[in-house]
């Protein structure tokens, strides 16, 4: 059993961050294999095709080994933009210098699978004026009559003016967006089973960002799984959603389609932090670093399903679990039940017969945008606080870095990946999970 008493420091500052990441850089690499598992599962009465990447020793002799005797393991799962790609550096690390299996999951829908380079074409607004669209199985296409194209500023403050491809009910779209947290659930399950048998490993769970509140729902529904290692990782979605202090305004049926808008909140905002109001006087040249690093990341799918999950709306979570009920012929106490475990999903479990929530380690980084201490501390920590039986908590601030915290530095050349596994593993030695 964890004991709880490990305390890490609660803040690194940068020149301790480029001694760890030099000292864990320097390590010999362990010889691992890597592959990619894409497989299939029948869910909510669809079938879904859901990709991840693997990661392990080649010699089992050279495996991380946790507290409790077990191999330890690593599901992670990416942000709101991306894929499983965004992340492989921790991946890479945990891996070649430490040992870990690491199951790497693409969110449902996310994975270009026409393509093995896995790279998405063109851009997000198509030539015929369409949008591009989720892949959920392989040779099903969301055609243009299955959707309407909607521009939504209600926060341009924040995001400008938004695009979405707006499911239209009676479509495969329509039942897709209604149904994918399903899958989305299914298939961690179903990669732990298959990849982290119970008597043989111990699992960490990190989701980066979007993927947070899959990480903190999947932590209570498999057995083994130990903890939350995150870096850059939002909570609970119910807690996110006090983070965020608003709600979101949107059906469940809007597709986000982002563009270099999404690069451009990020930007200006860890330009503010670092350099105040500077970056200002340089605007035009500023935004032109923000076109070209959308040509670099367009390639990716850029597109988001999960707000409505990820910002916890509850008007949209029983819309969803309404629709998928409908379609599939439930009675009015089995739609409720399904609205209940939509709901509950982002949630923590309570109750007799609940898994309680396992220790919960967060790493945040200096000029991240919206993973800031006094979030973490001022509204996240209290929450936690009130679940029954409380979590251990451990929040660690790194003096430099941003929400892609895998971005290189001078100095830094993983961006603060290594010293965020170097962390991990303290706390894994020290039997803090």
């Amino acid at each position: 059993m964890p004991d709880g008493s490990w305390q890490p420091p609660k803040r690194y500052s940068r020149a301790e961050l480029v001694e760890i990441s030099d000292r864990v850089l320097a390590e010999p690499d362990i010889e691992i294999r890597q592959y990619e598992d894409v497989f299939r599962l029948d869910v909510a009465g669809m079938e879904w095709d859901i990709g991840a990447m693997v990661y392990e020793p080649v010699d089992r002799a050279r495996a991380h080994v946790s507290a409790d005797g077990r191999r330890s393991g690593m599901l992670m799962t990416h942000g709101g933009a991306s894929d499983w790609r965004s992340i492989e550096p921790y991946a890479l690390v945990l891996a070649r210098k430490r040992g870990f299996k690491v199951v790497n999951m693409t969110f449902p829908g996310r994975l270009y699978l026409p393509d093995p380079s896995r790279d998405w074409p063109g851009d997000t607004r198509l030539a015929d004026g369409g949008l591009r669209t989720p892949i959920w199985k392989q040779g099903e296409e969301i055609g243009r009559e299955q959707y309407d194209i909607v521009r939504e500023a209600s926060f341009r403050h924040v995001y400008g003016t938004r695009t979405f491809a707006r499911a239209r009910p009676g479509t495969v779209f329509h039942e897709r967006m209604a149904a994918w947290p399903l899958a989305f659930e299914a298939a961690m399950k179903d990669l732990c089973r298959r990849h982290f048998p119970v008597d043989e490993f111990a699992v960490y769970a990190h989701g980066h960002s979007t993927g947070g509140p899959f990480s903190h729902m999947i932590l209570q529904r498999v057995e083994n799984i130990v903890g939350l290692a995150g870096i850059e990782n939002s909570t609970f979605a119910c807690i996110f959603h006090a983070m965020t202090g608003h709600d979101w305004p949107n059906p469940f049926n809007d597709l986000l389609v982002r563009d270099w808008r999404e690069l451009a909140r990020y930007r200006g905002a860890e330009l503010y932090m670092q350099e105040g109001g500077e970056p200002l006087m340089r605007l035009p040249w500023v935004m032109e670093e923000v076109f070209e690093m959308w040509d670099e990341v367009k390639r990716f799918p850029q597109i988001k399903a999960e707000y409505f999950f990820h910002i916890h709306s509850i008007p949209a979570l029983t819309e969803a679990a309404t629709v998928t009920a409908a379609r599939l012929g439930m009675s009015e106490t089995e739609t409720w039940a399904l609205v209940e475990r939509f709901v509950g999903m982002g949630r923590p479990l309570t109750g007799p017969g609940a898994k309680p929530v396992p220790p919960l380690l967060y790493m945040i980084n200096r000029f991240s945008r919206d993973h800031t201490p006094e979030k973490y501390y001022g509204v996240m920590l209290p929450m936690l606080e009130e679940i029954e039986p409380a979590p251990e908590v451990r929040i660690v601030e790194f003096g430099t870095g941003i929400h892609s915290y895998w971005r290189a530095e001078e100095g830094l050349p993983m961006g603060l990946v290594p010293p965020a596994v170097d962390v991990v593993c303290e706390a894994i030695a020290a039997g803090y999970y």
